[in-house]
């Protein structure tokens, strides 16, 4: 990656690192499926009155959707609705790494054996962070799962998102899939709104809103979407995946550490621990190429002094 790259990828670390902090403040005063149909809603409009669709097949539009978009968001807000601490959200969900690359091998994309190898040592990591919360009793098999489900929907949605990005007959501009794929989901989450969560509700939720719940609105539309997804979009477009994804990796030390500051969850010793070894994992799986382009020499003198 270029320098550019890199700070793109930056920024969408931070960003996302801090996104769990404010969908728990979002859905401690609003309804979750409520909250994410207002989300992308606003997404969506009025901004596709001025931004031109994009140029691609209206079912690889539709799956993009309702996976990254609907299938993500409702599972992980209602998880952490219904108790998942948000630092460790911020982990799980980054399972979605390893479900994309494993996805990519669909696209032809090759896994070499450290790929597998620092796959292996983060997810020890983020499993290690998980089981150092402390005995916190809000996280149950059923959070957990629907956490896990949200990642498997993330991993295919960045599927869909490359083979919308590889289709050099119609380039898709990143902002303008983010755009037009959040009209996807607003039907389906007012409906489960109205379903699960009731009409007096919802009326009595938008009458009432929060200004904590507003303000965590306007991050997750005009922030975490526009400049985090368009990012996001962009770099899948141009990188193989197991180079993009396991970048996420990243954000749960910012989702931990946010979440100690701003909500004063607990971060113990052995999730610190846990983090170490998730950046050790994601360096082999980055640089390990490298590595081994390094060693070969060596490898090759050796063997012939033997």
């Amino acid at each position: 990656m270029n320098l550019g790259d890199c700070l793109r990828a930056a920024c969408v670390i931070l960003i996302w690192g801090l996104n769990f902090v404010v969908i728990k403040i979002g859905v401690a005063g609003m309804p979750p499926f409520l909250f994410a149909a207002l989300r992308f809603t606003l997404i969506a409009l009025p901004a596709v009155f001025f931004i031109k669709p994009p140029g691609t097949k209206l079912y690889l539009l539709v799956f993009y959707g309702m996976t990254i978009s609907f299938g993500q968001f409702a599972l992980l807000f209602l998880a952490i609705r219904l108790g998942m601490p948000a630092g460790i959200a911020s982990l799980v969900i980054q399972s979605q790494a390893f479900f994309t690359a494993l996805l990519g091998i669909l696209l032809g994309e090759r896994l070499r054996f450290y790929h597998l190898l620092g796959f292996s040592i983060a997810g020890a990591g983020m499993c290690l962070v998980g089981m150092g919360s402390g005995g916190t009793s809000d996280i149950t098999i059923l959070t957990m799962l629907l956490t896990l489900l949200a990642a498997l929907c993330w991993g295919l949605g960045n599927l869909a998102n490359k083979l919308i990005m590889l289709d050099k007959r119609s380039p898709v501009n990143g902002l303008s899939l983010v755009v037009w794929s959040s009209l996807v989901p607003i039907v389906p989450f007012y409906l489960c709104s109205y379903i699960f969560e009731g009409k007096d509700v919802i009326i009595n939720s938008i009458a009432n809103i929060h200004v904590s719940a507003f303000l965590a609105l306007l991050y997750l539309v005009y922030i975490s979407s526009y400049i985090g997804f368009t990012f996001w979009s962009d770099l899948l477009s141009r990188h193989e995946s197991w180079r993009v994804a396991p970048l996420t990796l990243v954000v749960p030390v910012i989702g931990l550490a946010s979440s100690a500051f701003f909500l004063h969850e607990t971060i113990t010793h052995q999730q610190v621990i846990g983090a170490i070894i998730v950046f050790a994992g994601l360096f082999l799986n980055m640089f390990g190429g490298r590595f081994m382009s390094a060693l070969s020499p060596v490898r090759f003198f050796w063997g012939q002094k033997k």
